[in-house]
């Protein structure tokens, strides 16, 4: 019996495709197909096999094949249509989109590697949850499709926990749905015309998802941001405005409702309020003047958030900039401020490969990445080792910016006290 066959592009909703999904997400589907991929004679074999099945769509279940082509070729095809691309990766020296989606790019790359090695249940295992991982972020960009968005990011949220829970391969990606959002829209797009119709169906979701899509916007955008004005232009702020229009609106956004939510919390000590001033302090850090000095070309379009936000931030100025002492990067503790990175999926692409090179998963999202609040010290000396580690391989893989060879990954303690310094010294202004 094959399950979504007979489904037709009209027929199928946002409810329909997360049904498809959580019949292999929940229960033994997954266990089940490692197990049978384990059986073959090398790892080179298991993946070619697991590769069948990635550009087909489809697995098995309970005897049953479940194909998920429809929905994700109908998904696909419509958020390309917006301006996306949310499963495959952007090839800048051959100037075009790859062909493959990027779980399988990543499967070929372990193929080359470790293809002669026995199987290894972990390391397919960890890939199957990575096709998925790229499904997930397929159906954040439909929550506006049909039925209630805030309802669908809860539906959405329930089948990350399923992913990311006991029947799958160990390996986290991100902390919460919302960030799939993020991730899915970290690309290179040559043509940047769909963020603000995203913005505005972001900005009709619900207090709660609003502020989560919030912090991690602030704190992922400051270390991009902050990776591209010393990297991508030289240090020189109008040019990183001019090439960024995309990104400020979101920025702002980011950080108004951040600070609307500093506001509420700001006299309850505790891990919350820590990580709202945290995303605060990262977004302003590449560019603190654009939203607190006069009024830059570049935010003439959210003029409105930019003035409440730099009004909420001047009426709390003196003890954010105490708060954000307490953050000031040094070699001992994790610190984002130190964590500068080109775009946002290449560090969970990173820290995959890296799991599936040596067979281990990372219990580190990329939400972790993007702060130091941490419930013990282990956390934060894990956080930096992840950190280091992406540094490691961008490094070895440099990439030619400005007809300079860079990594597009840094974790240096030193540039980050800079850039704090920096934008301190802008607050204070």
């Amino acid at each position: 019996m094959i399950i979504g066959r007979r489904l037709m592009k009209q027929d199928i909703t946002f409810s329909g495709a997360c049904a498809l999904a959580e019949m292999l997400l929940r229960g033994n589907a997954r266990r089940e197909l490692v197990l049978e991929l384990s059986a073959s004679p090398n790892l080179g074999t298991a993946l070619t096999r697991l590769q069948d099945r990635m550009r087909a769509n489809a697995f098995s279940a309970d005897g049953r094949r479940i194909n998920l082509e429809p929905f994700v070729a109908a998904f696909d095809g419509r958020t390309r249509r917006e301006g996306f691309h949310v499963l495959h990766d952007w090839d800048g020296k051959a100037d075009r989109v790859n062909e493959d989606i990027i779980p399988v790019d990543v499967l070929h790359f372990i193929a080359d590697h470790r293809g002669g090695e026995p199987p290894d249940a972990t390391t397919i295992a960890i890939l199957v949850d990575y096709y998925f991982f790229h499904v997930l972020q397929l159906l954040s960009m439909r929550l506006w499709d049909d039925g209630d968005a805030d309802e669908n990011l809860d539906r959405l949220s329930d089948l990350l926990s399923a992913l990311q829970g006991a029947d799958g391969g160990g390996q986290r990606f991100v902390s919460d749905a919302e960030t799939l959002l993020l991730i899915a829209t970290s690309h290179y797009e040559r043509v940047e015309r769909a963020y603000g119709t995203l913005l505005d169906r972001v900005r009709a979701l619900n207090e709660g998802h609003q502020i989560r899509i919030a912090l991690g916007h602030a704190a992922s955008m400051g270390g991009h941001l902050r990776f591209g004005f010393e990297a991508t232009y030289a240090r020189d702020t109008v040019r990183m405005r001019d090439d960024n229009i995309a990104d400020y609106p979101w920025l702002c956004y980011a950080l108004l409702t951040a600070m609307l939510e500093y506001a509420r919390v700001r006299e309850i000590a505790g891990p919350r309020r820590d990580a709202v001033v945290e995303a605060i302090l990262n977004g302003l850090s590449p560019d603190a003047a654009a939203f607190i000095g006069p009024p830059p070309q570049i935010l003439s379009s959210c003029d409105e958030d930019r003035a409440r936000f730099r009004e909420l931030f001047l009426a709390h100025k003196e003890e954010l900039l105490a708060a954000f002492e307490s953050l000031r990067p040094t070699e001992r503790a994790y610190s984002p401020l130190s964590f500068f990175f080109n775009f946002s999926h290449n560090i969970i692409k990173g820290t995959v490969v890296d799991a599936l090179l040596h067979g281990e998963p990372w219990n580190v999202t990329f939400n972790d990445l993007l702060s130091s609040v941490a419930a013990d010290p282990d956390e934060g000396a894990s956080r930096k080792a992840l950190a280091e580690t992406l540094m490691g391989y961008a490094r070895l893989n440099p990439d030619r910016i400005g007809g300079r060879l860079m990594p597009v990954i840094v974790y240096d303690p030193q540039a980050g006290r800079q850039a704090f310094a920096v934008a301190m010294r802008k607050m204070r202004e």
